[in-house]
Order: C-alpha cells, then structure tokens, then sequence
C-alpha cells in the first residue's frame, strides 16, 4: 500500500481546504514494524520507486525489423522419378519397373542407398508380364536381405559379399525363379543400386542404362541383342541397325537357360548428374539427343519420364514404355 501512495497520493488539481481539525488525539508513537527472523528482527525497508516509462514508443512510429537471415540446407539427397505406360498398340504391360531409397541422418552416418530395376517382358500374352514381375521382385528381396539390411546391421564384421557379386546372385536367382514359374516366359532385366555416388549395374538383355551429365550423354550398358552383335562385328551400321528386321531378336536373356551371364559395371556419379533406365520401347523411338534435352529442361525427373513416355506415344507406340530417371545431388 505504501507504494500505491507514492504513487498516486500528488495531484495536479489543487485540493479544497479541509475543514479545522478537530482536536487531535495523542497517542503513544508506534514503534517500527518489524518481521520476525528466529529471534532477532529487522526492519522493513521501502521500496524502490518504478522506473520511468519510456513513452517514446508510444510515438505511433513501427520500427523496422532486422533483417532475416536466409540459410541453405544442405541435406541434398538423390531424386527420382518413374513412369511406365502400356503403349498406343498393346493389350496389356509387360514391363515391370522397381524403386527404393532409403535415406537416414544420425550419428552413425549411413551412406544413402536406392536400388531401381527395369524388366521387360516376353513370351506369351501373360507370360511376358508374370516373368518381368517375378525378376524385379526376387532382386529386390535378394538386394535387400544381402544388401541392405548388412548396410543397417550394427558393427562392421557383419559379413556381406561384395555389392556387384549380390547383384549377380540375385539376378540368376531371378533367373531361376522365372524358368520355374514361366516355362515360356522371358525378361531383360537392369538393375540399379547406388550407394553413397556409387552406382553398381547388373544388366541382361537390351533395357539401357544411360548418364547424363553436363553436355553429355552416353550409354553404358550394351545390348544383348542380334544387331548389337553385329555392330560390333561391322557387318552391321547404326542406320541399317535401326530398320533391321531382327532388331528385337535377343541372345541373352532372363528365362532362356539355368546359366546365365550377367553384365556388371560400377561407376561414380558426378554431382549433378542423371541416370536414366529405360526399355527399348522408349529408345527405339525416341533419339538420345531428344533424351537429353527433356531431361536437361524438366524441372524434376518425374515429369522428365513423363514427357519421355509422351513422345515416344506420339512415334507410334508400339512397345510398352518404361522409365526411371535418377537426379544426384549436386554436392
């Protein structure tokens, strides 16, 4: 109360006159007030005045803000887009496509990893299907139990065979499981993984690998096809390759025989770079320079396959389509 009184016992208006007062009582001063600590006690000391308010704030006039600070993550990780589309010809989709990544942050740092798998088809009007489904899922489940999961394991002598020799053995797994389960269905298959900027490649048949990077675009994979062969022989140019009767005629395949050789390469992906995997309906139809420059113009990989599927529509679309296109991070 003593500060409420401080306060606000002045005024600015002048007070009237008291009436005389009548005459006063006098009684005995009071002593201090005082608080009780054990058995000594202190006096109450007063409290210190407010401090003056600052009206000036009050001026009507806003203050600017400090300037925001703008940072740029750097938690990049690969993109990827997919897209697989039945053709303007077919009755049904023998192509099967497959996509997996996985991404973590933690103190353990484990690489990024992702696995994509292309498989066309061939054999009969539902054998070509059953046999690419088949293929992309026995990869994916060998990759991951020989693969992946050792990636996740705790400790570092966990036993794994090394990357390329798991990608063999599933792709002849899958080999195996097609001529069980469809005697007169066949598949390429192209599979994909890319741990940290590596890419580690298991390829049969004539489903491409290309890299795009920069101002380039090259093909590495190599076809397991009759004209390939006789490319590389010379009996054989890119021109007459393309019109060639038997320019779908494969000698290696997924479905064919219990042996079965299997392509592998790895490479490191520069930052920035593209992967794109795609079945010989989109290659055959749609040039590498047109390649590169829709995937060079999209705004991400999704609406590159798009585009890419689109086009080769518009060529005829005798083939199913399929393509998955990676994008690396670029640092």
């Amino acid at each position: 109360m003593d500060l409420f009184r401080r306060l606000f016992s002045r005024s600015s208006t002048k007070e009237p006159t008291p009436a005389a007062p009548a005459p006063a009582k006098v009684e005995k001063p009071k002593p201090a007030e005082t608080e009780p600590l054990g058995t000594d006690t202190v006096p109450v000391a007063p409290l210190p005045p407010p401090a003056p308010i600052d009206f000036k704030v009050l001026d009507g006039v806003t203050r600017p803000l400090p300037a925001e600070k703008v940072t740029t993550s750097k938690n990049e990780h690969l993109v990827f887009g997919q897209s697989t589309d039945i053709g303007m010809v077919r009755s049904n989709n023998q192509d099967s496509a497959l996509s997996f990544f996985f991404t973590s942050s933690s103190a353990e740092e484990r690489p990024d990893f992702g696995l994509f798998i292309v498989a066309d088809g061939m054999g009969g009007h539902h054998d070509g299907e059953k046999a690419s489904a088949i293929t992309t899922r026995v990869i994916a489940s060998q990759v991951a139990n020989n693969i992946y999961l050792p990636i996740l394991a705790e400790g570092d002598d966990v036993e794994r065979p090394p990357i390329t020799e798991a990608l063999v053995q599933a792709v002849q797994k899958a080999n195996s499981q097609v001529i069980t389960s469809v005697p007169d269905g066949g598949t390429t298959a192209t599979a994909v993984a890319v741990i940290g900027d590596l890419a580690y490649i298991a390829h049969v048949g004539d489903t491409r690998v290309y890299l795009i990077h920069k101002e380039n675009i090259e093909q590495i994979t190599r076809d397991h096809s009759l004209v390939q062969r006789l490319i590389e022989l010379e009996q054989l140019s890119q021109d007459e390759a393309a019109d060639h009767p038997q320019k779908n005629v494969l000698y290696r395949a997924l479905g064919q025989n219990e042996s079965l050789e299997v392509d592998t390469l790895t490479r490191r992906l520069p930052p920035g770079a593209r992967v794109l995997l795609c079945s010989d309906g989109l290659w055959s139809f749609v040039k590498e320079k047109e390649i590169f420059e829709i995937v060079s113009n999209s705004s991400n990989p999704q609406e590159a396959c798009d585009k890419l599927i689109s086009l080769a529509n518009t060529r005829g679309g005798f083939d199913n389509i399929t393509a998955i296109l990676l994008r690396v991070p670029s640092s």
